[in-house]
Formats: C-alpha cells, sequence, structure tokens
C-alpha cells in the first residue's frame, strides 16, 4: 500500500523491517523475557528446533540508530528504474525498503547460553521440534542501510543481554 501510495500521488515513503529486536522494555512475550523469568523462577524452558534455528538479534538501540538515520533521508526514484526490465527491488517511485537488524545471526542455543552468564545459572531445557509455521533461519541484510546512511550496528549479544537482564532485575525486583 505504501508502495503505491508512493507511485500514485509521489509520496516519498519509507518501509522499515525489524529483525527479531530485544532489550529492556521489550515485548514480554518474546524468548528472552520468557527464558528470563523461567529460568529465575526456576521453571524450565521450551526450546524449539532443540535450538539450531539462527536470529538476527537486534539491540534496541541498534534498531533505534537505524530508524533516527533513514529519517533524514527522503527517499526518490531509483533513476535506473526500467519500465521495460522491472526489478521487484526496485522502483520508479520515491519509495525505499529497509532491513534494520544486527547483521549477525546468533543460534538459539548461543543466546540462551548468554542468558545463562548473565543470570549465573543454567536453564533446564525442555528441546522440542521446530514449531508450525516457524523459519529455521532469518538474517537481516543490512548492505543497502550501510551504503545510504552508514548504519553500523554494534552492540554484540553479550553486551545487549547483558543490558536486558540489568533492566529485569530492577524492573521487576528480582534480586
Amino acid at each position: 500500500m505504501a508502495h503505491n501510495y508512493s507511485a500514485l500521488f509521489k509520496l516519498p515513503t519509507t518501509g522499515l523491517r525489524f529483525f527479531t529486536v530485544y532489550g529492556p522494555w521489550g515485548r514480554p512475550d518474546m524468548a528472552l523475557f520468557l527464558f528470563a523469568r523461567a529460568m529465575i523462577e526456576g521453571r524450565p524452558i521450551e526450546v524449539f528446533n532443540e535450538g539450531r534455528h539462527t536470529r538476527d538479534f537486534t539491540y534496541v538501540e541498534d534498531i533505534v540508530e537505524g530508524v533516527v538515520r533513514v529519517t533524514d533521508r527522503v527517499p526518490g526514484p531509483d533513476p535506473k528504474w526500467d519500465s521495460g526490465n522491472p526489478d521487484p527491488a526496485s522502483s520508479s517511485a520515491p519509495y525505499r525498503l529497509y532491513n534494520i537488524g544486527s547483521n549477525r545471526p546468533i543460534q538459539l542455543l548461543r543466546y540462551i547460553e548468554v542468558l545463562e552468564q548473565c543470570l549465573g545459572r543454567k536453564a533446564a531445557r525442555i528441546m522440542k521440534p521446530l514449531q508450525l509455521g516457524d523459519v529455521p533461519d532469518t538474517f537481516a541484510n543490512v548492505d543497502e542501510l550501510i551504503a545510504d546512511v552508514g548504519y553500523a550496528p554494534n552492540t554484540p549479544i553479550e553486551v545487549g543481554v547483558r543490558n536486558f537482564v540489568d533492566w529485569f532485575k530492577s524492573y521487576y525486583r528480582y534480586d
């Protein structure tokens, strides 16, 4: 729809795809919240696909950095657009679509290991198969965002999870 409005009315539009955002003040239904709460309370965690799938876990501050950078860049039509040989990744409309991610997929088992280190306790794990409808791996190619606005995610998973754990324990008053 946004692309259509851009094409029909020459309305500059930028779309953003966020990849597995985590950090303080995040969604409590996401894995990091669920895992941390269960581990602190001594309950087991359910690990789907036996923890083998990967996600482009992206710390919230890196997401914000990407959003701020694109707000100053008004998209224009792609000058190389050829209606006789259309490319679905390009457009004659003033429209851009960017992935915002860490640009480094992490296996779920590694994510859990980092959480265990930050909490100072091991998780009791219930290993399960891949959930129906889930995808084994996601990865954000952020090359265009890097080229267009100099985006460079820089929060290692160890730092981001540590920041989350410190906030989580303080906010929910876990000692």
